[in-house]
């Protein structure tokens, strides 16, 4: 999206491009340019270079760490990092924990947690969904009984993104039963060392493991963990989910993957010109390009209009278009890397791969972004819920 900026906005951009030429670390870039995982380390490193700037937590308060920028500078600052090839700070961090405990937290716990978690001395973790409980996450069946100054859960989660790497949880328990199931339920944070704690990982059909099962076997958490009221927790789960949802519209890693497409399609040749020449696939992307402009002018009004710690009202709006035009893009991709994007195993270990360089994650890309339109509620079920609270069907 071209902003007609303001002399000011256009000298802040500029000081954004700077710092992110000379600041973020080659390798890292390489890798987030080709869609590659970058390692729990590199993440680490990468977030205390942004805390050290002062960038790390860029939306929090500024007595929590944040920049005091407005919403255009929040945008710029985001659309410049995407370009620049710099990893995301952790979203687990900075993008859910914060905001809920900005929120909901007690003063101790925002002292406690909230400047670790900008830094990220802690690695945080989410635990809600559960086998059975996944877009209808009502439905969990994790429990925690109270027992004096603890809770006692026992249960299990699943497809808990970087478990494997975290330090802490904050998850979703069920404390009561009452009529309603969205009633009862409350939201913990337990330290992953906790006795009682185990986390299998799960390897997905692009072979990596970042997902993974997590069970709980009488973990005892000290009740000072307990965010909110004791059986109001669904309220800060739908406030977490609406920050959530903004993020996965990933407006920015969209536009990175079309810049590959046409990087890749101009080196394909196809009679006397190459795929960016070729009649249907341009007009595949340009169509991608127009729906992804419309999907950026309305993220840029909702999160222009997103005042205080309240939800984005139209995040589910977002989250459904942007993850369906993941997909595309991800599709043109693949088509894009053509039968060099097969992967190509070697027959002994020490031979090398057939397949180039740039072709290698165009496959596990594709594969991984199926799952875009499951996370964070699945599409199908999104749109249910629009129909009813937008549409009162």
């Amino acid at each position: 999206m071209d902003l007609q900026l303001s002399p000011e906005e256009q000298a802040f951009r500029d000081e954004l491009r700077r710092f992110f030429d000379s600041a973020v670390p080659p390798a890292i870039r390489a890798k987030v340019r080709r869609e590659e995982r970058t390692t729990k380390e590199e993440l680490v490193a990468w977030q205390r270079i942004l805390h050290a700037r002062g960038w790390a937590v860029p939306h929090w308060p500024v007595e929590w760490g944040g920049t005091g920028w407005n919403a255009v500078q929040r945008y710029l600052f985001r659309e410049e990092l995407f370009a620049a090839g710099a990893p995301e700070p952790q979203i687990f961090n900075v993008n859910m924990l914060g905001p809920l405990l900005l929120a909901y937290g007690t003063p101790a716990q925002k002292q406690r947690f909230l400047p670790r978690a900008a830094r990220l001395d802690d690695w945080w973790c989410q635990g809600f969904s559960e086998p059975g409980a996944g877009s209808d996450l009502a439905a969990l069946k994790t429990s925690a009984r109270r027992e004096g100054d603890v809770f006692v859960v026992h249960g299990q989660k699943v497809w808990t993104s970087t478990a494997r790497h975290a330090d802490w949880i904050f998850l979703l328990v069920r404390t009561g039963q009452f009529a309603k199931k969205q009633e009862g339920i409350s939201l913990l944070l337990a330290d992953m060392r906790t006795p009682g704690i185990t986390v299998r990982p799960i390897e997905t059909i692009d072979g990596a493991n970042e997902v993974n099962e997590v069970f709980f076997d009488d973990v005892r958490v000290p009740a000072e963990n307990l965010v909110g009221e004791e059986h109001q927790g669904w309220s800060c789960a739908k406030y977490l989910l609406g920050h959530e949802r903004v993020g996965i519209a990933n407006v920015g890693l969209t536009k990175n993957r079309i810049r590959r497409i046409r990087e890749l399609a101009a080196r394909v040749r196809i009679g006397q010109g190459t795929l960016l020449d070729d009649r249907g696939f341009a007009e595949r992307l340009a169509l991608l390009e127009m729906e992804l402009l419309a999907l950026e002018i309305t993220q840029l009004r909702a999160v222009t209009a997103h005042a205080g710690h309240e939800s984005v009202p139209n995040a589910t709006v977002l989250k459904i278009t942007g993850s369906a035009l993941q997909q595309r893009a991800a599709e043109l991709l693949l088509e894009a890397g053509g039968p060099l994007a097969i992967p190509l195993q070697p027959a002994e270990p020490e031979e090398e791969i057939a397949t180039p360089g740039w072709a290698r994650m165009i496959t596990p890309t594709y594969c991984y972004s199926r799952a875009a339109t499951i996370y964070g509620g699945t599409n199908e079920v999104l749109r249910n819920v629009m129909a009813r609270s937008a549409l009162g069907l």
